[in-house]
């Protein structure tokens, strides 16, 4: 039975060993009851685009059409995508510099992803940004930030805007684990609670931060830190896509009905080093991530709850599979064609009084040669 699976440690096609389809328990709650068989399929659909599409650019990386860093997401998949699936119109996302799961999962095209990564003009931020800084307006997706926890003051400013303008929304601020340390954090938690925002902070815990494990670099539980600020908190399997979807759904209400923030970690994995440039195992082993492979891996774990549920067959996700591979070919061959910003571009898109002469109110120099 053809299933979507991806070595721990080649970009090869090896089959990983099959576990028995069964349904997650997860499955029979209500807000994954209340999805439609073809609903069901999209998420899968989206996870499976995600795998393909960082696939793709690591072998760009390596055959060095990408410069910069390479952050994939790769084994994260159910994360992302069970948590965009639950945005409504007031809802907004921003998260670090392991991005492009997200970009996806808010429903942005392949084409100026790969182009982004790529630096051409065509790209979604014009080619300036790179892999770290994906942005969305249109889809409530503010980026894609590459200092560490610094995107999370920026996601308490979109709470506080949903709410000073009387909406009914929420902020997901996502931050991998190895920033609940960085002061930053503590700072937006402690806003967050004294002003009763509705910001839910997303800890996707990979275990490892940049390489060192969670149980040599940060003390206790991490989202039981909320407890300190008086949030409320938890903790997800986020292999499980269904379990995704049913935990941050609970999170999400408080914000959007009661302006309650909260602090929930949501226990993933990675199969890359920190960024391509790293080793995959220097500080785990081979026999680990293949283990999290055979039994965990989030698109596997979805597809036998399909399967069991007579939702998906064989067939549909041998077809979802190769249409997600063509798709990331062809978005590759779009960033090859796109022609990269010219240097008259490198002052465009910096200061808005420059791109609007007309408009402008301030004095003085805005750029110097």
């Amino acid at each position: 039975m053809p299933l979507v699976s991806q070595p721990a440690a080649s970009i090869s096609d090896q089959p990983a060993v099959i576990p028995p389809a069964r349904p997650s328990p997860a499955a029979s709650a209500p807000i994954n009851t209340a999805l439609a068989p073809t609903a069901k399929i999209a998420l899968l659909r989206t996870m499976v685009r995600i795998r393909r599409f960082e696939e793709r650019s690591l072998r760009a990386y390596q055959a060095k059409k990408i410069g910069g860093f390479l952050h994939l997401y790769i084994g994260q998949e159910a994360v992302a995508v069970g948590c965009c699936s639950l945005m409504g119109k007031n809802d907004h996302v921003i998260t670090a510099y392991r991005d492009h799961g997200h970009a996806l999962g808010v429903g942005m095209e392949m084409n100026p992803l790969m182009a982004e990564l790529y630096g051409k003009s065509t790209g979604c931020s014009k080619g300036k940004g790179g892999s770290m800084h994906f942005f969305a307006p249109d889809k409530n997706y503010w980026g894609g930030h590459g200092i560490v926890g610094g995107q999370i003051p920026l996601g308490v400013g979109l709470a506080y805007g949903i709410k000073y303008k009387g909406l009914k929304g929420a902020a997901m601020a996502f931050m991998g684990d190895g920033a609940v340390n960085q002061g930053a954090v503590h700072e937006s938690y402690n806003l967050a609670a004294l002003w009763s925002l509705p910001c839910v902070f997303v800890i996707e815990n990979n275990g490892y931060s940049m390489g060192t494990s969670q149980a040599r670099s940060s003390a206790g539980e991490l989202a039981r830190r909320a407890e300190g600020y008086g949030m409320a908190h938890g903790v997800i399997d986020g292999h499980d896509l269904y379990a995704v979807r049913a935990g941050m759904d609970a999170y999400l209400r408080a914000a959007r009905e009661q302006s309650k923030p909260a602090v929930v970690e949501i226990r993933t994995y990675r199969y890359r080093g920190h960024s391509v440039a790293d080793p995959d195992s220097t500080y785990r082993s081979k026999a680990e991530i293949e283990e999290y492979r055979r039994t965990k891996d989030p698109i596997q774990v979805f597809q036998n709850s399909l399967l069991a549920e007579g939702v998906l067959t064989a067939a549909l996700a041998e077809q979802i599979d190769n249409e997600a591979r063509a798709e990331a070919d062809v978005s590759a061959d779009f960033a090859e064609a796109s022609p990269y910003p010219t240097p008259a571009d490198i002052q465009s898109d910096v200061y808005w009084e420059a791109d609007n002469p007309s408009q402008r109110k301030s004095q003085g120099r805005l750029f110097f040669d």
